[in-house]
């Protein structure tokens, strides 16, 4: 079983004054400083637990597609449909609420690092690691939080009321720098993947702090780092052995989990710790309760041909596609497994026949339960039963934070930023996620297509979207390679379903309205600032 499982009760009982009331200013819950709670390794591991909880958020995973391209919010009113309109001011709740689970979680770490020694009874190479691990999960919080939100308040042992209420922010670039260094500090620390036994399979690694870090500096744009780090794990075994799981689609099943693929996941524990996001996002012939947002076919669009070819429009819609996309997207004639093992076909198409016994998954137009853009969601839709609770969509899936699928891909964006990108980094990098993809073995889909940096660019740039879609990491790459301001104020664009002139035609929506003068940083929460007079705005709130 997952290790984070473990001391979930005596968690839960914390669990209000450590992630309902977490604004700066509130001191940390009796419950884990007393001298009479800390007295073995398993009091240890619950706070250690509650931790890797409060690191991330299933949600965000979702919610973060909202915030670009590749998915369009047809339905309701969102914090993140607001963001993206450019209508959220200070008192946003999404602005809020990811401050205080940052600040949150940044409380535990604090908490447990000022009381361990006082657990005896603990293997000292055994506390090291869990030492190690509250780091980096206090590491990660921060680069979050700087990466939203630029100079945020930073310390690195818990303060005092009235030090909660007077704390300035401290420069974007220092927290950056404190970041990589922990990083790097704990690397030398944690275990490697290989070295950690079943009981313990999903903890933080070395493998993982190398990652984040190359993460953290291709946030940066430091490409040179991110050269450096990521060739850490393509060209050396010393921080754990990774490689591609063969099959893309299964990669997100159940039954592979803590494959050799997966550098760091957030852990879900069957019946105990689930998510059920996919209710909103999965076909409605698979019983979701509705579509509230929906990929784009501007996303569709970027699936290469298997022949390497860009896909126009006298190609066939989706015949003959990257098979990454029909594994991520659920689109008209795509053939979907129910949990009884039967399969059946996806009709979005509004002249389609809706398969017998079958809730309608047609597009009716936006502000229905339907998709908005003629398209679900298909990655995360594992067709076990077994990985839910009962008949709904309550997932016990672990989702992927870091895989190494993304280090090839940083590595390859690095070194051609760097003018070193040749063949052995290509075959290195991009041909392999293309054969796991099935591309046709020829030279237009496996060979270097170019040596201009400008076009080996625009390759690398739509490989990774089509690699990582739905995962939550493209806003951060349209926001590092400053597009956003282009790409965002677009319109969004579903499947030629739109018979409104009287014949079929893209569905269009109008784009959002990005500034660059503004929303490359979020705003710092009203409530902050008011409890916090040394707090300020950033430009544009």
């Amino acid at each position: 079983m997952k290790f984070i499982k473990y001391g979930a009760p005596i968690i839960l009982s914390a669990s209000l004054l450590l992630t309902g009331c977490i604004d700066l200013d509130v001191e940390p819950t009796d419950k884990f400083t007393d001298a009479t709670y800390w007295t073995s390794e398993d009091k240890a591991n619950s706070v250690v637990a509650m931790g890797y909880r409060q690191m991330f958020d299933s949600k965000y995973i979702f919610n973060d597609e909202i915030l670009s391209d590749n998915v369009y919010n047809g339905y309701g009113t969102t914090d993140e449909k607001s963001i993206s309109t450019g209508i959220a001011d200070a008192s946003t709740g999404r602005f809020a609420k990811q401050w205080e689970d940052y600040y949150g979680g940044i409380k535990t770490c604090h908490t447990f690092l000022a009381n361990i020694d006082r657990i005896t009874d603990i293997d000292e190479e055994v506390k090291q690691n869990r030492i190690a691990e509250i780091r980096f999960i206090r590491a990660y919080l921060y680069f979050q939080l700087t990466t939203w939100y630029g100079d945020v308040p930073h310390f690195t042992e818990d303060i005092s009321l009235e030090q909660g209420k007077t704390v300035p922010r401290k420069p974007q670039s220092e927290i950056q720098a404190w970041v990589h260094q922990e990083l790097e500090d704990i690397a030398e620390i944690l275990s490697t993947r290989e070295e950690y036994a079943d009981k313990d399979r999903g903890r933080v690694t070395a493998g993982a702090a190398i990652a984040l870090n190359a993460r953290a500096y291709l946030y940066e744009n430091n490409y040179a780092k991110v050269a450096e780090y990521t060739d850490k794990l393509v060209n050396s075994t010393k921080y754990g052995s990774y490689s591609l799981f063969p099959d893309y689609e299964k990669l997100f099943w159940v039954a592979n989990e803590y494959n050799e693929e997966i550098i760091l996941d957030y852990q879900f524990v069957p019946e105990l710790r689930l998510w059920s996001n996919l209710v909103d996002f999965a076909p409605m012939s698979a019983d979701a309760r509705l579509c509230s947002a929906a990929p784009t076919q501007g996303l569709v669009d970027s699936y290469l041909m298997l022949n390497g070819e860009k896909w126009t429009t006298s190609d066939p819609d989706y015949a003959n596609r990257d098979t990454r996309m029909g594994a991520t997207i659920a689109y008209d004639g795509s053939k979907w497994i129910d949990r009884s093992g039967n399969e059946y076909t996806i009709v979005t198409h509004p002249d389609g026949t809706v398969p017998d016994g079958k809730k309608s998954d047609k597009f009716t137009g936006a502000g229905t339960a339907q998709t908005a853009t003629g398209y679900y969601y298909r990655k995360f839709c594992d067709p076990s039963p077994t990985a839910y609770k009962g008949g709904g969509w309550d997932s016990n899936l672990n989702l992927p934070l870091i895989r190494f699928a993304d280090v090839l891909l940083m590595y390859a964006e690095a070194k051609n930023e760097l003018g070193q990108m040749d063949n052995t980094v290509w075959n290195q990098t991009i041909k392999l996620l293309r054969q796991r993809a099935k591309f046709n073995d020829v030279p237009k889909a496996m060979n270097m297509p170019s040596t201009d940096k400008g076009t080996l660019r625009d390759v690398i740039r739509n490989e990774r979207r089509c690699e990582l879609a739905l995962e939550g990491l493209r806003i951060f790459d349209l926001r590092r390679w400053r597009t956003a301001e282009v790409v965002l104020r677009e319109p969004f664009r579903g499947a030629k379903f739109d018979k409104s002139s009287g014949s079929y035609q893209y569905i269009q929506y109008a784009g959002g309205n990005f500034s660059k003068d503004r929303d490359y940083l979020w705003a710092i929460p009203r409530k902050e600032i008011i409890l916090n007079k040394n707090l300020t705005q950033n430009p544009g709130y």
